[in-house]
């Protein structure tokens, strides 16, 4: 509809002497009869004041779809106008005329050579947006010509034709071979041609994240950066987002973009300003902090972002919320532009509590006292919320400032002597938290706040209260009386309110036992027998149970010394701050959310990062898809609500290594201990496990961190190969070669898991199959009190003994675990079959995902069977359990390819040369007693094998032929 308008307007300058207006009053009974004689006319005004009607007629949703043929007709003729028109009818209705719109594919055809590169032009943007399949494929002889037309407008709308027609039918855009064309049109001379390529190969690519269409490489970024100066600020737009995606080789690389990027900092439109920032904002990663430049473009970025200050309160909003993200990467940018930051009284309500927050952000040592002038200036202003917010922010300044803390604490003080109800309340809340943060430094002031407890309404104001009543009930004489007045009311009390009330009178009984043992008996009798609340109701039994059983325990829990709260606790999450840096200027940075979170569609959306910074040591993260790591994609983390029947119940109970394995039959698992204790106190009693039906091998009832009894007969001595054999062996069988252990996954990203980001591979290291990982902490706290769980899985696979998470991991501190793993573990079929559920506690939360372990890693060492035992299996196994699989691109010969298989438990039996192909015959035992027979079939110069694979269980074949892929590949 709003293509139709525009086209409507950009009409009006071809200069009808009476209004438009005229089109759209028409009311006649016979319409469609009357248009239909119009459109036929031999005169071309008539023919084109009966067009403009039918357009009209379309725009206010009249049906003219029987007028199609007739406006078709139309079409052959020189005067521009009217042929945009008939273009606008066809893109409405050839969807539901496909047959039809067929008729004009001839015309666009012939419009496609017109000498006027405006009606070349108008021909492939109307077939782009022709949505019809039968069409598309004719129209792909007309767009290459368009592609390479001598007109740069005709080029620069070809370019935009291909990315349409890619959403249409993609394969053929591939066929046809034009994104080669559109590449290629990077090097264009014309740079709206260059900004228009981009644009279409990045909506493309888009849609296809592992597809490397866009190649970028020094001599595009070349290309593109020349264009960048002469192009349109869309154009320009579409080229800066091109660059952000790019990760420069080296600091100078990086800095010679950024000298070249800067000027952009300076244009009118906000949109090409955000663009440049983002660009300048990931390549300054790269840059040594010791730099000159890097100090000067510090100063530059300032600037322009004060600039977008100055505009309309919605781009105002816009520029603040992406600022909010500048600052937290990198305050230095803007820490001497605080005054900028300081409400306005005409300020919309939106833009006020942004730039407070911003406010908060860059406050220092250096700038605190205006800061906090500001703020008490704001306290007394008008609009509630933004009242509130200044409150709080006073107390967050405190928090994060420590040298103005005491001021902080007086200002609030003279604010709550204004005994304005909100603002006393607000100032409650605060002081609590600086309580928190000073602790035995401001308690001097719970007097005046005691004074103000009656007028206290709202339930975080009246929790605070009582959390300081309780918590400081040896400094206040009448503690007791203050928190039995807000007993009386209990039950009409906020959740939140009840909670803080019984914790803080059981803090007071522990303090003064002697007198309150009547009030601490109320509260529990209130909050477990008169609530209907489980929250509370359990909180109070527990209080409870230690306060009968063992009350210097209940001193312990009850009285246990608070952590200090932290200065920033609204900070984005590190990782999460990288990517949405990766979006400054789109909605992503508006939302402050990754576009995963709020992108719907099957378009896949790619996780942005920024790169390492080239003097803190890390390598950068090549963008190149070939590479090993990123053609893998990362496993999908499985969603709680997913597993309720299996993930929710996990015992998260460290196995014991030297007792008993847990027991595989039906029984209920233990319930998690939701209060965070020790995971030693979640063991249960252990039960004898039942035996026999899980198929473990014998190796493994010897213990979980034993070694298999015996060593492989071919690691001993190589087995000759004699003329009395049946099989002629190769050499090269039994010598003894490197285990393959795959390259590490991501398994676990970090914006799923509060921060913690887990990485891993499996292996099988003398005869143990082990879980490699690497932790790395990108959060902002400690994590400690690690603990890992199996969900029941195809193989039994359970860790063998608890995750030896030694010493606490820091933020931004990586450490690597290796967890041995023992298959007697309850068995349940997974799909895939190698597929394992992962449940992972620390102090913080327990976090679950999904990985595919390798089969060949449950492959044991005495898996090579008697050559006589061998051919009778082979036969005994029927021939529809036989799978055959084709291995491409293998450039080992058979005695490598043996050698190297050998590694990984696949033994070869016995080879065979037929007409120069040789065959081999292997073996190979799963640790639940399952047999596999492979017949591998290499042609001497040929490349692809044939693998052929014979079991018992078909199932397994499939997983048993990736990991003869996987081994021989790499």
């Amino acid at each position: 509809m709003q293509e139709w308008a525009n086209q409507l307007c950009e009409n009006r300058q071809f200069g009808s002497k009476m209004t438009d207006s005229k089109y759209f009053t028409t009311t006649k009974k016979g319409e469609i009869y009357e248009l239909k004689a119009e459109l036929n006319s031999d005169k071309k005004e008539k023919k084109k004041e009966a067009v403009k009607k039918v357009i009209a007629s379309m725009t206010v949703g009249k049906d003219v779809s029987a007028l199609f043929p007739d406006v078709v007709n139309c079409m052959q003729t020189d005067n521009l106008e009217l042929k945009k028109l008939v273009y606008l009818y066809l893109m409405n209705y050839a969807k539901s005329q496909p047959d039809m719109a067929i008729m004009a594919v001839n015309t666009f055809v012939k419009d496609c050579e017109d000498p006027n590169p405006l009606i070349r032009a108008l021909a492939v943007r109307t077939m782009g947006c022709i949505r019809v399949d039968k069409i598309t494929e004719y129209l792909c002889e007309p767009l290459r010509k368009c592609l390479k037309d001598e007109d740069p407008y005709v080029r620069k709308t070809a370019a935009v034709c291909v990315a349409k027609l890619h959403d249409i039918n993609a394969q053929l855009v591939e066929d046809q071979g034009f994104l080669d064309t559109l590449k290629d049109l990077i090097s264009d001379s014309n740079p709206m041609v260059v900004a228009n390529a981009v644009a279409a190969l990045s909506e493309i690519a888009e849609s296809h994240p592992n597809s490397n269409l866009l190649d970028l490489n020094p001599q595009t970024i070349n290309k593109l950066l020349t264009a960048l100066n002469e192009c349109t600020e869309w154009g320009q737009i579409f080229i800066l987002d091109c660059l952000a995606n790019y990760t420069p080789r080296d600091d100078r690389e990086s800095q010679s973009i950024c000298e070249r990027v800067t000027p952009r900092l300076s244009h009118a439109n906000s949109a090409v300003v955000l663009s440049a920032v983002k660009v300048l904002m990931k390549f300054m990663e790269m840059l040594p902090k010791d730099l000159d430049y890097y100090g000067t473009l510090l100063k530059k970025l300032a600037p322009p972002l004060v600039t977008l200050l100055s505009a309309e309160p919605e781009l105002q909003y816009v520029a603040l919320r992406n600022i909010n993200l500048i600052v937290q990467r990198r305050p230095e940018i803007l820490k001497h532009e605080m005054k900028v930051f300081f409400v306005k009284y005409n300020d919309p309500i939106y833009v006020k509590l942004e730039k407070l927050d911003i406010m908060i952000r860059l406050a220092s040592q250096a700038n605190i006292a205006q800061v906090l002038a500001e703020l008490k200036e704001y306290a007394t202003e008008v609009d509630v919320d933004f009242v509130r917010k200044a409150v709080r922010a006073i107390g967050r300044c405190a928090i994060k400032v420590e040298q103005s803390a005491e001021r902080c604490v007086s200002t609030l003080l003279d604010l709550i002597q204004t005994k304005v109800n909100y603002v006393v309340q607000e100032a409650i809340v605060v002081i609590k938290d600086i309580f928190r943060k000073y602790p035995n430094k401001y308690e001097s002031v719970i007097a005046t706040l005691c004074e103000n407890l009656d007028s206290l309404d709202e339930p975080e104001a009246r929790a605070a209260m009582i959390w300081i009543v309780g918590e400081y009930a040896e400094r206040i004489d009448n503690a007791d009386e203050l928190l039995e007045s807000f007993l009386e009311g209990f039950h009409d009390e906020s959740t939140q309110v009840q909670l803080q009330l019984l914790t803080a009178i059981v803090k007071l009984f522990l303090k003064k036992p002697t007198e309150t043992q009547e009030l601490v008996q109320q509260v529990l009798s209130l909050a477990t027998q008169d609530s209907d609340n489980p929250d509370l109701r359990d909180r109070g039994y527990i209080y409870w149970r230690l306060l009968s059983t063992d009350p210097v325990a209940a001193k312990e829990v009850v009285l246990a010394e608070k952590p200090l709260i932290s200065e920033e606790t609204d900070l984005i999450e590190p990782t999460l701050l990288e990517e949405l840096i990766c979006h400054i200027g789109t909605l992503a940075s508006v939302y402050h959310k990754p576009p995963s979170a709020f992108v719907e569609g099957s378009r896949g959306v790619q996780h942005k990062r920024l790169p390492g910074s080239s003097g803190s040591g890390e390598s950068v993260e090549s963008p190149d898809p070939g590479s090993a790591t990123a053609t893998e994609a990362p496993p999908a983390v499985i969603p709680s609500q997913d597993l309720l029947g299996d993930l929710l119940n996990l015992d998260l109970t460290p196995t014991s290594t030297t007792g008993p394995p847990p027991p595989s039959s039906g029984m209920q698992m233990g319930a998690m201990d939701l209060l965070g204790g020790g995971l030693d106190s979640l063991m249960g009693d252990e039960s004898e496990p039942i035996g026999g039906d899980l198929g473990g091998s014998p190796a493994m009832t010897a213990g979980f961190g034993a070694p298999p009894a015996a060593v492989p007969p071919s690691f001993t001595a190589p087995v000759s190969g004699g003329l009395d054999d049946l099989f002629d062996l190769g050499g090269g069988v039994g010598m003894p070669v490197s285990v393959y252990v795959p390259p590490k996954t991501l398994w676990l990203p970090a914006m799923k898991a509060k921060g913690l980001e887990i990485t891993g591979t499996f292996g099988r290291r003398a005869g143990v199959v082990q879980m490699e990982m690497t932790l790395t902490n990108k959060a902002m706290s400690v994590m400690t009190d690690f603990a890992v769980q199996f969900n029941r899985n195809s193989f039994g696979l359970a860790p063998a003994g608890p995750l030896q998470v030694l010493t606490p991991v820091s933020p931004n501190q990586s450490i690597e675990v290796v967890l041995p793993l023992n298959t007697v573990g309850p068995v349940m079929k997974m799909e895939p079959l190698n597929n394992l559920q992962v449940a992972v506690k620390n102090n913080i939360d327990v976090f679950y995902f999904s990985c595919q372990y390798p089969i060949s890693m449950l492959f044991v060492e005495d898996g090579k069977m008697e050559r006589q035992v061998f051919l009778a299996t082979w036969k005994d196994i029927p021939n529809e359990n036989e799978s055959k699989f084709q291995l491409n691109d293998c450039h080992l010969n058979s005695d490598a390819a043996s050698s190297k298989l050998q590694g990984s438990n696949i033994f070869t039996i016995a080879k065979r040369t037929v007409e120069g192909q040789d065959m081999l015959y292997q073996s190979m035992k799963l640790t639940n007693g399952i047999w596999v027979l492979a017949e591998l079939r290499a042609q001497t110069g040929n490349p692809n094998y044939t693998v052929s694979l014979r079991c018992k269980a078909p199932e397994v074949s499939q997983c048993v032929f990736q990991s003869y892929e996987a081994v021989l590949k790499n």
